[in-house]
């Protein structure tokens, strides 16, 4: 066996034991290979179709003609008949219009990547991203300021079942292998620096930045930045493991509101534990915070009074509801409207507050709604009203008048909840009662044939 033959060997059983070691893939499945028609691409359509000792699978090559060059069309010819050499299926189609940047090139890409995963019930779409990849990519996010998370570079797997068998291996080990197995392929030169027009950021990383570092800073720098990709993964896998506890000792809780958590739990722990969670919890709602928001919100859970809120996005708020931080998406304003009770006979409507509908019934027999309440009809002043909480609203107390704005305080009704609350008033404004919170003592009932009974049901959205 010749050195060649004994190189191009052993990267062929690398890639087998480490195939067998991810657990991906197994007897019968189908891989969607990224085949472009470079060299990276075919050396992973070369190493799944003919190493010996992978599972039994069915390849599908995937090329889109991005029709961003004049020898697309040639290329996309190229990678046909070469399929069908190596009796791989192949599955093309030609973008129409042309992508005009390489980020909807990409989008374009991997939208047909998928849509031909899916119509093959394929196990996974595999790309060839390799070491130097991550090293590239791991060095392009840092000088642009990414976070620990952004680190861990490009990922082996990815939602969308994509998968990158390729990455643990350099580029050079690559090329080694294309040549001693004898490959053939597609050079785009957009891909390398010094062509006409502004290079791609990568390609200058590639082809001008990490070779300059390589060559005058630390010769090692490439596996530098794989290694460091590595350790924030590890740093990020620790941190993921870790968060269903710190999650309870804040008393993180879900309901119709959103997520909420204790703020004196939050607030006494160190800063940046405060802001992984923060952070979570926004991710759970679909909205990534950057560095600078969460700055504002680790200052908000220390310095926030009861009622006030930070936006976040535009589309969430972090609010703070006395004891507990509220993370919910921003409260639209509603109109509301109120429900005129002109007389005693007995009556049905709705009233609508802060977004919500509530049934209310009246007269002079006993109501069966939800909330009910008793009183002497010839001591109160119609016509009465069903509505929201007003600024001034006062309720009339054993020990005088009380405003209902700090009875709801302190009664630990959340600010997003009062302006949701509905309020029976008389006609002169004075507060007789909110359900569940207070009855005033004017007009009182005692169950006689004078009294005047009304009831009002659960909240449904309005």
């Amino acid at each position: 066996m010749s050195d060649a033959e004994a190189s191009a060997s052993g990267l062929s059983s690398r890639f087998c034991d480490h195939v067998l070691r991810s657990g991906v893939v197994s007897d019968g499945d189908t891989l969607v290979v990224a085949t472009s028609g470079g060299r990276d691409s075919l050396v992973l359509l070369h190493l799944l179709r003919f190493t010996e000792g992978l599972p039994a699978l069915s390849l599908v090559a995937a090329h889109l003609d991005h029709a961003m060059r004049p020898e697309s069309a040639a290329d996309a010819s190229w990678v046909r008949g070469l399929c069908a050499a190596w009796d791989v299926r192949v599955r093309m189609t030609r973008a129409d219009p042309a992508p005009s940047t390489e980020a909807e090139a990409r989008r374009l890409r991997y939208a047909f990547l998928r849509a031909v995963a899916s119509e093959d019930a394929a196990r996974a779409v595999v790309t060839a991203h390799h070491a130097d990849d991550q090293a590239e990519t791991v060095l392009f996010r840092a000088v642009r300021g990414t976070g620990v998370a952004g680190l861990q570079g490009i990922r082996a797997r990815r939602s969308g079942g994509v998968w990158r068998p390729l990455l643990p291996f350099a580029r050079r080990e690559l090329s080694a292998y294309a040549a001693e197995v004898g490959l053939r392929w597609r050079d785009d030169p957009t891909n390398e620096p010094g062509t006409s027009g502004p290079a791609p950021a990568r390609s200058v990383i590639r082809g001008r930045v990490l070779p300059e570092l390589e060559a005058r800073v630390a010769p090692g720098a490439g596996r530098a930045l794989v290694a460091l990709a590595r350790r924030a993964a590890e740093n990020e896998s620790a941190w993921r493991s870790l968060l269903p506890g710190l999650l309870d000792t804040v008393d993180l809780r879900t309901d119709a509101n959103g997520l909420s958590l204790d703020r004196d739990a939050l607030a006494g722990l160190h800063p940046g534990v405060c802001a992984r969670i923060l952070r979570e919890l926004f991710r759970r709602m679909g909205t990534p915070v950057g560095e600078a928001g969460t700055r504002a919100l680790v200052e908000f859970t220390r310095s926030g009074s009861s009622g006030a809120a930070v936006p976040v996005a535009g589309t969430l708020e972090l609010r703070r509801e006395l004891h507990r931080l509220v993370l919910s998406t921003v409260r639209v304003a509603t109109v509301d409207e109120p429900l005129a009770i002109l007389r005693p006979d007995e009556g049905q409507g709705d009233v609508r507050v802060g977004g919500l509908r509530y049934a209310v019934s009246w007269g002079p027999q006993p109501a069966s709604s939800r909330w009910r309440e008793t009183f002497d009809v010839a001591a109160l002043r119609f016509p009465l009203e069903v509505r929201g909480w007003a600024p001034g609203d006062r309720v009339h107390m054993e020990y005088g008048t009380k405003k209902l704005k700090k009875l709801l305080l302190e009664t630990r009704v959340p600010s997003a909840d009062r302006h949701r609350l509905p309020v029976l008033v008389d006609s002169e404004a004075a507060v007789l009662w909110v359900p569940g919170v207070v009855r005033s003592g004017d007009a009182a009932g005692d169950g006689a044939a004078a009294s005047f009974y009304i009831g009002i049901g659960d909240a449904q959205t309005a």
